[in-house]
């Protein structure tokens, strides 16, 4: 473990408020988790089908000071043992990010802590690294609410976007055929377990696009479901939800998979990370267990706590920002479409 001149660990403070968590962690050496707490508003958005932006930027200027207060009492710490705070700075909703930005640079302002601010894609893939070492190079599929994505890693902080979705990201896919299948939001887990009760028997396309092509295409499939259902019925014949989510969930799983065991080969990669929300999903981690394991290639994919957002996964990534001396300035600013640092397009 990376220790200081005095001996001590390195611990990082890490806020996340991009979209509706509000979470506070601290971690140790860019590894060791020693609190990840996570005030969640999923109830509180849940009656408008969707988080509300507004809302959402209250709450958290509600819950930060207090999430990032007992973040320190569990990881029985204070400000004064920190040495940097790492935050979310983008993408996300812009009045979110202020609030965890603003509480950051307050705290780095008035305790002389370097500030460094986070992509929150990037904390999504860094979460890996809480299970396991990175092994270089690596790619990372990233799949959640608003980013599909497969991204390519030959050292820490070097992003390559090989492709990503052009129009819905598979989690908003998720949440759309959700709402027309009357399943509660967010989505994504109830159609999970709905599609194990039923069988992929409705045919549904899948996106593959062109021959050499790595983005995705969901919004198509999506349009797919919702024909199916209505032509249903107009026809008066009421079809089976469960062997409807098994059928969406079907088509969206093959076409991640594939897509990704095919770059890997191609770019011959160490490992395969999972990472972001959908990366809960059961159906596509056990679907890309089986196939990484097909072509000996070997698969990160988080446990379950840390595949939603949350700071522990931001102080993680915030670490090797903080051993590569990538300090932000006391002008940080949330930035709602924010690109992958040093990012390209292959």
């Amino acid at each position: 473990m990376s220790k200081t001149k005095t001996g001590k660990q390195e611990l990082i403070l890490g806020i996340e408020t991009s979209c509706d968590e509000t979470s506070a962690a601290v971690v140790a050496d860019g590894r060791i988790i020693l609190s990840n707490i996570i005030a969640s508003q999923a109830d509180i958005h849940k009656r408008f089908g969707g988080v509300v932006p507004e809302v959402a930027s209250r709450r958290h200027v509600e819950n930060i000071t207090l999430t990032i207060e007992e973040a320190l009492t569990e990881a029985n710490c204070s400000l004064d043992d920190l040495s940097a705070i790492a935050v979310t700075c983008g993408p996300g909703l812009v009045g979110a990010l202020l609030v965890g930005v603003a509480a950051a640079k307050a705290i780095s302002f008035a305790r002389g802590i370097p500030l460094i601010g986070v992509h929150h894609i990037a904390g999504h893939i860094y979460a890996n690294r809480l299970v396991s070492e990175m092994e270089f190079p690596l790619l990372a599929l990233v799949v959640s609410g608003g980013h599909t994505e497969l991204v390519l890693m030959r050292e820490h902080y070097d992003f390559a976007i090989l492709g990503q979705t052009r129009d819905d990201a598979a989690g908003e896919a998720y949440d759309k055929v959700a709402r027309a299948l009357a399943l509660p939001y967010p989505g994504g887990p109830h159609i999970d377990r709905l599609a194990a009760e039923g069988s992929p028997s409705i045919p549904l396309p899948r996106a593959w696009l062109e021959a050499d092509s790595y983005d995705f295409s969901f919004s198509g499939l999506k349009s797919a479901v919702l024909n199916t259902l209505h032509n249903a019925s107009q026809r008066g014949i009421e079809l089976d939800r469960a062997d409807l989510a098994a059928s969406f969930q079907a088509s969206v799983i093959e076409v991640l998979v594939e897509k990704t065991i095919r770059a890997a080969v191609e770019h011959n990669v160490e490992q395969v990370l999972l990472a972001g929300g959908v990366a809960a999903n059961r159906g596509l981690r056990e679907r890309l267990t089986e196939r990484c394991r097909e072509i000996g290639i070997a698969l990160v994919i988080p446990p379950l706590a840390l595949c939603t957002d949350n700071a522990a996964m931001i102080a993680a990534a915030g670490y090797i920002g903080y051993q590569k001396g990538m300090f932000a300035s006391l002008d940080l600013n949330g930035t709602a479409n924010l690109p992958l640092e040093t990012s390209v397009r292959l």
